[in-house]
């Protein structure tokens, strides 16, 4: 196994990027607006030593990929989206950053299960102190709030097992990796669509309005007549940069 960056490995973006998400990932988040502005293509060509790679050989088997921007105090409670426009405002003003925001981490399905995500995360820790960026903020969507849905994240995340760690196996993941559950983004991500979207991607017929329990989704989508919104919940994990 070896871990590269983008900027070590440019020609490696297109393999990395068409690393699949794992099955049941849900399809709606496509419908974020927000994530226009951090493409991955897009980050790749500006910031390509925030993308880390894993490979296998030289098959590429896990991404992460991270913004800079520059603190504006308190991790805000718009998460992932607004840091997402924090980004790209600053690099349209040339303001210089000390935070990365990692977006994601992928994993590919047949390499699910081996610590893949932990590797990947020690990698962008590293990458982001290499970058001259001093700590490393995530907003963490924990996948199986999804099965409990109507619970507030805030509660979600406050549960812990016997031994003291998160319940919630993601955020134990980074707990012990050396992250901080440092609060909750309540409406971190948002995805707003015209019904007929909803129906392609979903396959349910959103045929009343009030709040729908789609599967995939850690909140219900709020349907009127015309149109849904989800409001998605996450939690910031912060972790200091380096190994």
């Amino acid at each position: 196994m070896e871990i590269v960056t983008l900027a070590e490995r440019p020609g490696l973006a297109s393999a990395a990027y068409a690393i699949p998400y794992p099955a049941g990932s849900p399809r709606f988040m496509e419908g974020s607006l927000t994530s226009l502005l951090v493409r991955g293509r897009r980050v790749a060509r500006r910031w390509p030593r925030l993308v880390v790679v894993l490979l296998d050989g030289s098959e590429p088997v896990a991404r992460g990929i991270m913004v800079p921007f520059r603190s504006r105090g308190e991790l805000p409670s718009r998460g992932w989206d607004e840091v997402a426009v924090w980004a790209a405002e600053d690099a349209l003003d040339d303001v210089v950053p000390d935070t990365a925001c990692a977006l994601e981490i992928a994993v590919h399905p047949e390499h699910q299960g081996r610590g893949h995500s932990r590797t990947v995360l020690a990698a962008m820790r590293s990458a982001a102190l290499d970058a001259g960026l001093g700590s490393v903020v995530i907003p963490v969507r924990p996948p199986d709030k999804a099965a409990v849905p109507d619970l507030p994240m805030a509660d979600y995340a406050a549960a812990t097992r016997a031994d003291g760690l998160p319940a919630d196996r993601w955020l134990r993941t980074h707990v012990r990796a050396g992250g901080v559950v440092s609060g909750v983004a309540v409406c971190s991500a948002t995805v707003q669509a015209p019904l007929d979207d909803w129906r392609r991607w979903t396959g349910l017929p959103f045929d009343r309005v009030g709040a729908v329990l789609v599967p995939g989704a850690l909140a219900p989508v709020l349907v009127s007549s015309d149109y849904a919104v989800y409001v998605e919940p996450n939690v910031w994990v912060s972790h200091r940069s380096g190994s």
